[in-house]
């Protein structure tokens, strides 16, 4: 599917890389909805790009919170409102947090495990049957490298990546016979707020990563400009950047992918 003159719903869209999701499909000449917390933020957000784009169009901000299943369904009807089906839905909304497991109070790595894996199955949930019944469709989830990989403190944050991918491999191929097309996204670090998320407990201490510092740290208009690139190749696994490439080779090898993954967590947290 060519993201060209498509219906597009961008979750998180405030965040760093809906913004760049938001300003690169604008380019395409897209029909955007878009949704995140604070209304306000995402209006103020949605009109600048769009004066820099200069084509394609916001049809609807809607603010959501995406960590119930009342904010996936009332969202759902709001779309449903419009009169515009959608052909592409993105879950890029997502929080990450860092702390030793038993130190992270548990409604907060609850409301995570809710926003990054429990939303993006409700949300296809919703839209799928409505891209069954037209025959095209293209499902985008926003994983991470810690959906193959994890560090110290993201013990949370890794399972709802590894969930996502592991929902992304399945959907594709129960949406394959229906014309659908299912990718999965898997970045680096990128210089994007989630870099400054909250930290508990004694591994609060660690030096927060500073995204000028951490080795192979990437620019999130590239990240997206590659995701988009390869998603409309109709890729299920999507690398859009060296380090994750990197990851995902290595782990052919464990004891260099140990290694590997070592170095890069003594790079960016000592």
């Amino acid at each position: 599917m060519r993201f060209t003159n498509k219906t597009i719903l961008i979750t998180g869209a405030t965040g760093g890389f809906g913004r760049e999701f938001t300003k690169q499909l604008l380019a395409k000449n897209n029909t955007l909805i878009l949704t995140d917390l604070d209304e306000a933020t995402l209006t103020e957000m949605a009109l600048t790009a769009e004066k820099e784009a200069g084509t394609g169009r916001v049809l609807q901000c809607i603010a959501s919170d995406l960590s119930t299943r009342e904010g996936c369904q009332t969202l759902f009807d709001r779309i449903q409102e419009l009169g515009h089906p959608l052909d592409v839905l993105i879950n890029n909304a997502g929080i990450a947090l860092m702390g030793r497991h038993d130190e992270v109070p548990l409604a907060r790595w609850e409301q995570l495990l809710e926003i990054n894996l429990a939303s993006p199955m409700r949300l296809t949930a919703l839209f799928t049957p409505q891209m069954i019944e037209r025959r095209q469709g293209h499902i985008i989830n926003l994983a991470s490298v810690a959906s193959w990989t994890s560090d110290v403190g993201l013990s949370a944050y890794s399972a709802s990546k590894f969930g996502l991918r592991g929902f992304s491999v399945a959907l594709a191929d129960e949406l394959k016979p229906h014309n659908i097309q299912v990718s999965a996204i898997y970045p680096f670090y990128s210089r994007t707020p989630i870099l400054n998320s909250p930290r508990f407990g004694t591994l609060a201490e660690a030096v927060p990563p500073d995204p000028e510092n951490v080795p192979g740290v990437t620019n999130p208009a590239d990240v997206i400009r590659n995701a988009l690139a390869q998603a409309e190749n109709d890729k299920l696994h999507i690398f859009p950047d060296r380090v994750g490439r990197i990851i995902y080779q290595l782990q052919k090898f464990p004891a260099l992918f140990d290694w590997f993954r070592q170095k890069i967590s003594a790079a960016t947290y000592n």
